[in-house]
């Protein structure tokens, strides 16, 4: 029951803060601040008082499930679960959502409870995206987190909002579509082959399409998860989105939403369709390292500090889509701890870029400097922040990179090799916005006021995470290590021991039928 509440406490929290905004702009924050701190208390309680269960090698790594029928007419259940992979993803949400919230408490917006409200909506959407168990369920929390993204893009934006969120729209409601296809697929081969229609995870596992469609199905499922990873080509909408948003919309974004791609991309695509996977492989990992180079050579040319923080995210994420195809051990252990690291070191570069603007009133890195002289925590953060961006020893992005590049390196060795290039450079880019933004004379006769108690808690609380996981990231890996293993093993199950479904009926020239869904005996 306690997984139930992940979903709905953040709906009946964003539904009281949007009517407390008829009381002022207060409220809404404490009930929104309120909310998120019980969603953290809710995911640690979630985790600490279940016990790992023991049972068959393929279900005996979710800690705690929560299944009811939903429509069972369509073979439709409302089962979420949670592992070591989704305790670590639930876990980030709702700390990168009290974190969003805190920092940006003196950020003014129209109609504070509607915008709380979305907020929290978007918690719950990802929240389900990370629990949910049933493909259905899993779609529909898929495109139910889209819509308060899209409204907080639009209605609190910066200028150019509409254009950023409509281009976010159209590029994740395409993407999203294709992937309902791919589902849709595998829920009639499940039934054509054993009589049984339904959206359950493990049950759809053992279907095994065709082989020509089952590339077809990987990239009906991949399109979705590389849009909103996002992977170059496909990121063109991010900059816009990323640099649009409100400060806590960019951090949620940034720092939750890409994290959704490639955990779908874990869960579904490889364990799935491991012999198209296979043959993907080479493919996805070179548009890993097409994200790491791209990525950090645009930061170059960005003026705009959020553009640069974006950028930087693509070539940050290009690492974690290489390690997730390069599917061993080593490589998903960095995957983990890169998709943990980067959401919490993009969520600190945005929040800096909010208040940074608050003091400032501009983003442009060309009228920016000397922050050290006039604003010390302020600097002292930004280079904190600005060093776990490059992969320095002892934060936790460099154990995530460099166990990725261990695992890659076994994989493919040339594609490694090119991705390291990838490591200089952000060494390069992540100084030059040091130096842009701490050193200089630009802004010292502004005199900005430095970080506010609130605001250095909040940043000091990312930087302990990021030491924590760098120095000792050995509990993460405890943690994640058994569902990473259980999705390598039915990966591996699904080359050896699945049947293969019955081919789609032809359309052109011949007959088209396909049975109607009966309920399961």
């Amino acid at each position: 029951m306690i997984l139930l509440w992940l979903i709905l406490a953040p709906v009946l929290g964003g539904l009281a803060a949007w009517r407390c905004g008829r009381s002022g702009v207060q409220w809404p924050r404490w009930m929104t601040t309120l909310t998120l701190a019980a969603e953290l208390g809710l995911v640690l309680a979630a985790w600490t008082t279940s016990s790992m269960p023991m049972g068959p090698a393929e279900s005996s790594n979710w800690r705690l499930q929560f299944d009811v029928p939903w429509i069972p007419q369509l073979g439709i259940r409302f089962h979420l679960a949670m592992d070591g992979l989704s305790f670590w993803l639930a876990l980030l949400t709702a700390f990168l959502g009290l974190a969003a919230v805190a920092a940006s408490w003196r950020e003014t917006v129209a109609c504070p409870g509607l915008f709380h409200l979305n907020l929290l909506l978007l918690v719950a959407g990802v929240m389900g995206v990370f629990l949910a168990l049933d493909l259905f369920l899993f779609y529909f929390f898929w495109e139910a987190m889209l819509i308060p993204m899209y409204f907080l893009i639009i209605l609190w934006g910066d200028a150019g909002r509409r254009y950023a969120g409509t281009k976010f729209f159209l590029f994740t409601q395409l993407s999203g579509l294709l992937m309902l296809l791919a589902i849709l697929a595998l829920f009639f081969l499940h039934g054509r082959a054993t009589g049984e229609y339904t959206f359950a995870y493990e049950k759809l596992l053992r279907v095994r399409p065709p082989p020509g469609t089952e590339m077809w199905l990987l990239l009906g499922f991949a399109a979705a998860f590389l849009v909103k990873l996002p992977a170059a080509p496909l990121h063109s909408w991010l900059p816009e989105a990323y640099a649009s948003s409100p400060t806590a919309g960019s951090v949620l974004l940034a720092g939750l939403l890409s994290k959704t791609g490639a955990y779908g991309l874990l869960r579904f695509v490889i364990p799935f369709f491991p012999g198209a996977a296979d043959r993907f492989a080479c493919a996805a990992m070179v548009l890993g390292v097409i994200s790491i180079l791209y990525g950090a050579l645009m930061a170059f040319a960005q003026t705009d500090l959020k553009r640069f923080i974006a950028y930087s995210s693509v070539s940050h994420l290009g690492f974690v889509l290489l390690g997730i195809f390069a599917w061993n051990q080593l490589a998903l252990q960095g995957v983990v701890i890169g998709m943990l690291c980067h959401g919490l070191s993009i969520a600190g570069l945005f929040l800096l870029a909010g208040v940074i603007e608050e003091r400032l009133r501009t983003r442009d890195l060309r009228r920016l400097g000397g922050l050290w002289a006039v604003a010390p925590r302020l600097g002292a953060v930004t280079m904190l922040f600005a060093l776990a961006s490059l992969g320095l020893p002892g934060l936790g992005n460099f154990v995530g990179e460099f166990l990725i590049l261990l695992g890659s390196f076994q994989a493919h060795p040339g594609l490694a090799a090119a991705a390291t290039a990838g490591l200089v450079a952000s060494v390069i880019y992540a100084l030059w916005l040091v130096q842009r933004v701490v050193h200089g004379e630009n802004v010292r006769r502004l005199a900005p006021l430095d970080l506010q108690p609130r605001e250095t808690g909040v940043f000091a609380a990312l930087i302990l995470a990021l030491l924590w996981i760098g120095l000792y990231p050995q509990p993460v890996l405890d943690t994640a290590g058994p569902a990473l293993e259980g999705l390598q093993h039915a990966s591996r199950l699904a080359l050896t021991a699945r049947p293969p479904a019955p081919a789609f009926p032809k359309i052109a020239g011949l007959s088209f039928k396909i049975d109607a869904p009966r309920p399961s005996p």
